[in-house]
């Protein structure tokens, strides 16, 4: 069906966002979920952001892109969190993108570009009183007021990584509605 690349968020490739690679694959998607921290997890959001803070954010990002850089180009572009750096950054830049998926983030399109492509689908999923989402949910409404293919869906609650059940974080109804409307979106690709 639909190739994706899928990055994880500050605390690494967590059991996780592995399992939520897996649920896509069930659904007949080829998933690839490059580990921009070479191995490494943290036991907390605030030990992993340490980390990103030690290495740099740019460093993360180039690590994704390199990460892309032997996958077909028209392949979605799936990031949690810190994962929506690579993702969007691709997604924006890189040809033949098919899409984008943006959870629990979304970086103001002018990092990356003068505006969001023509033709490349995104849609940005978060809760409504995350806090760390509060950083960034200007910047998804500007995408989604700016683009006829964006979207933006926000679920009642403030855990930031929600949809990752290996963290104490999650939420398994927002979560089944995030699965249900990422593989939706898939399908439609």
């Amino acid at each position: 069906m639909t190739e994706v690349v899928l990055f994880h968020h500050a605390q690494g490739l967590t059991p996780g966002v592995a399992a939520f690679a897996d649920e896509l694959r069930a659904a007949g998607h080829t998933v690839h979920t490059p580990d921009l921290f070479e191995g490494r997890t943290f036991g907390s959001l605030e030990e992993g952001s340490g980390y990103v803070e030690q290495i740099g954010f740019g460093e993360i990002t180039e690590r994704g892109v390199r990460a892309a850089e032997h996958l077909p180009q028209d392949i979605v572009y799936v990031g949690f969190s810190l994962g929506v750096l690579p993702a969007q950054k691709l997604a924006q830049t890189r040809p033949g993108a098919r899409g984008a998926l943006l959870f629990h983030a979304c970086i103001p399109v002018s990092e990356f570009g003068a505006a969001w492509p023509d033709g490349v689908p995104v849609q940005v999923h978060a809760k409504e009183a995350d806090p760390f989402f509060a950083e960034d949910v200007d910047a998804a409404r500007a995408l989604v007021s700016d683009s006829a293919e964006a979207e933006m869906f926000l679920y009642p609650g403030d855990q930031h990584l929600f949809a990752d059940h290996s963290l104490p974080s999650y939420d398994p109804d927002a979560a089944k509605l995030l699965t249900q409307r990422t593989i939706e979106f898939l399908g439609s690709r």
